[in-house]
């Protein structure tokens, strides 16, 4: 199913897409010819769940994965190999580039500092030190943008095209949307409230 949603969302213009285990990378990589972002997310046991380790990330790169996106918010003090060494081992012995997902303008500058590639809006609103939007928060997509010498990627909560277009307005290099294209439980239900046949 993935891989399907992955393919729809090539054959409808997407750039590239952001997925999710290295068995969903490996299924993907043999569809689509967009670049893939991989994340290997685990049970929110801990507040460090993006690929919190070398070896998640290891995993994400050798199935197939162009780049490997890792949580760089403050969770990560502390709690395993630092942000900075994380980065440059994926860099040195997996070949990819490193997307860091962060919640605060500080965050990001850390993680540009740190060798990522690019800095993404992921975690914002998601983290307890970070400001809890509706929709997007743009805003941060604008300081980043403005002050972080690395493309700055929106996402998070991003659910309409108009929102999207914002986000470039902003300052964003690029836009990863979620559950607004892949969801087809809550693209439904989105419909059902709004005609409130529920």
């Amino acid at each position: 199913m993935i891989a399907a949603l992955a393919q729809c969302a090539e054959r409808g213009g997407a750039g590239g897409v952001r997925i999710d285990g290295p068995d969903n990378v490996t299924s993907v990589r043999r569809i689509v010819s967009v670049p893939i972002i991989g994340i290997y997310k685990f049970p929110r046991t801990s507040p460090l769940y993006i690929t919190p380790t070398f070896e998640a990330a290891r995993e994400i790169a050798r199935a197939g994965a162009d780049i490997v996106a890792v949580q760089a918010t403050r969770e990560r003090d502390g709690a395993g190999l630092p942000l900075v060494d994380l980065v440059a081992r994926i860099h040195a012995e997996c070949g990819v580039a490193v997307m860091a997902d962060v919640s605060t303008l500080d965050e990001g500058l850390h993680a540009a500092a740190a060798g990522a590639d690019l800095v993404a809006t992921t975690l914002a609103g998601y983290t307890p030190h970070s400001r809890r939007l509706s929709g997007p928060d743009l805003e941060l997509v604008h300081d980043l943008a403005g002050r972080c010498p690395v493309p700055v990627v929106a996402e998070g909560r991003i659910a309409t095209p108009e929102e999207a277009a914002a986000a470039l307005r902003a300052g964003a290099y690029a836009v990863v949307v979620g559950r607004a294209i892949t969801m087809p439980d809550a693209i439904t239900a989105r419909f059902v409230e709004a005609l409130g046949t529920r």
